[in-house]
């Protein structure tokens, strides 16, 4: 994706739930650990959110999402299919989750983690 496409492309913010969790998970690993959402085929909707930790530094196409000690990676392919969203991390009785409010799904499924466009 092209830097003038990638300002093109609305913003995805990451809320201070999300941020301080991912900032828990992070304190647990080593130095430079930092958390990588990406939209891959599949889940019971067409597409699915995944969430790795990985050692790496961003690509020059990659959006960087930095609060507090939280650091989260988007690829380009990705953030197509996610602009606009928010990164949130819910607590309730039913337990504990990132929840993606992404704009762009059309339909998604119980899991939380699976969608359509």
């Amino acid at each position: 994706m092209t830097a003038a496409a990638l300002a093109e492309t609305p913003a995805v913010t990451l809320s201070d739930r999300a941020a301080k969790r991912v900032s828990r998970i992070l304190s647990k690993e080593p130095t430079g650990t930092v958390l990588r959402i990406s939209v891959a085929g599949g889940g019971c909707s067409g597409f699915q959110y995944e969430y790795n930790l990985v050692q790496e530094t961003a690509n020059e196409d990659d959006l960087v999402l930095q609060k507090g000690d939280a650091t989260v990676l988007i690829d380009s392919l990705s953030l197509e299919f996610m602009g606009g969203a928010e990164i949130d991390f819910t607590d309730d009785l039913i337990g504990q989750a990132f929840q993606i409010k992404n704009p762009n799904a059309v339909a998604s499924c119980g899991c939380g983690t699976s969608f359509a466009v």
